[in-house]
């Protein structure tokens, strides 16, 4: 193994045409240290396979093929005349269409990963012949030999020990001679068949490859120069995060910055491996480098960034039988786990809970988790309100719990806003806020403005 051993990912905008591609290829070419390269699929493709899995109609299936195929080939086009390479791409998108024939037929959650994994299969092997375009040696290694998962379709959980091994059998001899490529977001089961780890997980891959591989680094290249005290499309007057710890990383992660998936840091968070994340347009202008606390040579700031998550739902349940009475959350949280319903803020009184549901990672919104199932089993036990179009907000720091003044510094400049929900305390890393989709913008402005302009 290398002393310096870097594994680079790329997500869809990255690798969304030619251009693109080549400024990605540069980026693995200027660092000698960079092993494994991990891809998302190219720009829009994940969509519209997402969308043919959903079952459509033969015009718009043809439609969305012809789009995907138009992606692609108009990478193909520019490369040198490669038939055997055009063979392959023509392959996978008569597959695709033969699973969407398919999915039109019937759904199911393994129908979907195996469609849409061919995304990532394609801007590999794409990506591999750019590669060799600029006389670098090059393999294309399908990460479904080594990312083994449970058969969970959609959202499959990695073996983590199963992944170690199977990388130090068939992947870890590759990387000393040759820069491998090969795929985020898929994996597979243990009969063969293709999983899935979530929408963003071409990340998650990453990580769980630079653990089982003893990088020395992770490296994820995106469409912005680093991760932001909030996003720079919502708050032009954001400033870049030079150094920030997993911890605070992981917190603006779950709450909705898209610059990382939020189990993305999980296995570099375990391995102690840095991230550094960078925008592949813009190399030259640096990153954000995400360390463990005591890599940190900077004070950790109270107030670090501000997050959003929107598409929120809110349900209250209400029972007069909550009232000191034993064992009713207990019965509420098994209705909810039994319907697979993850839950993410909750707030209690004496006679009622109010709860977020969580839906980050997954390929669904809260809507469909609410099925008349769950709605019939909750009203033998309790009245359920639903609330829709909402957002959360979350402010991300360091000892939020045992600073003073940070009540009054929040919310003394929300007075014309309604909170509908405030959760505070359990994390001494965030302070998370409920209100409208129409006011989430406007108060991330404010908020931004009072805490990080001033």
């Amino acid at each position: 193994m290398e002393t310096s051993f870097v594994i680079a990912k790329f997500g869809g905008t990255s690798v969304a045409d030619y251009s693109s591609m080549v400024n990605s290829a540069n980026i693995v070419i200027t660092n000698p240290n960079v092993k494994v390269v991990v891809l998302s699929a190219s720009a829009g493709v994940t969509n519209l396979l997402v969308a043919l899995a959903e079952g459509r109609d033969a015009e718009v299936r043809s439609q969305h093929i012809a789009k995907i195929q138009s992606i692609q080939y108009n990478i193909l086009e520019q490369l040198p005349e490669n038939p055997e390479l055009r063979t392959e791409i023509d392959k996978i998108i008569a597959n695709i269409a033969s699973l969407s024939e398919a999915a039109s037929l019937a759904t199911s959650p393994a129908l979907t990963d195996e469609l849409v994994s061919h995304g990532e299969i394609m801007s590999s092997k794409l990506f591999v012949e750019i590669l060799k375009e600029k006389q670098k040696n090059a393999i294309w290694f399908d990460v479904r030999k080594v990312m083994r998962t449970d058969d969970k379709f959609g959202k499959a959980t990695p073996k983590i020990e199963d992944i170690k091994q199977l990388c130090c059998a068939h992947l870890k001899s590759l990387n000393s001679h040759s820069i491998v490529v090969t795929q985020g977001f898929i994996g597979s089961e243990s009969s063969g068949k293709t999983t899935t780890l979530g929408r963003g997980g071409s990340d998650y891959t990453a990580a769980l490859l630079g653990e089982a591989l003893n990088a020395t680094q992770i490296d994820i290249w995106t469409d912005v120069a680093g991760i932001y005290t909030n996003d720079p499309r919502i708050t032009p007057e954001a400033k870049r995060i030079d150094e920030i710890s997993f911890a605070e990383a992981t917190e603006m992660a779950t709450f909705g910055a898209k610059v990382l998936h939020p189990a993305t840091l999980v296995p570099a968070v375990r391995s102690n491996i840095p991230v550094f994340v960078g925008s592949s347009k813009a190399p030259q202008k640096g990153g954000t480098i995400v360390y463990n606390t005591n890599s940190i040579t900077s004070k950790l700031p109270v107030f670090r960034a501000l997050a959003l998550r929107r598409k929120q739902t809110l349900l209250t349940l209400t029972s007069l039988n909550m009232l000191h009475a034993q064992g009713f959350l207990a019965n509420v949280f098994t209705i909810l786990a039994k319907h697979n319903i993850s839950v993410d803020l909750v707030t209690t009184s004496e006679v009622s809970i109010a709860l977020t549901i969580d839906t980050t990672g997954t390929n669904t919104n809260g809507n469909s988790l609410l099925t008349k199932a769950l709605f019939d089993e909750l009203s033998t036990v309790c009245h359920v309100t639903v609330e829709e179009d909402l957002a959360l907000i979350a402010i991300i720091g360091n000892n939020l719990t045992s600073t003073q003044g940070i009540a009054k510094e929040v919310f003394g400049v929300l007075d014309d806003f309604i909170i509908r929900l405030c959760c505070y305390g359990a994390s001494t890393h965030n302070l998370c806020l409920l209100a409208k989709s129409n006011d989430a913008e406007s108060i991330i402005k404010i908020l931004h403005n009072a805490i990080f302009e001033q």
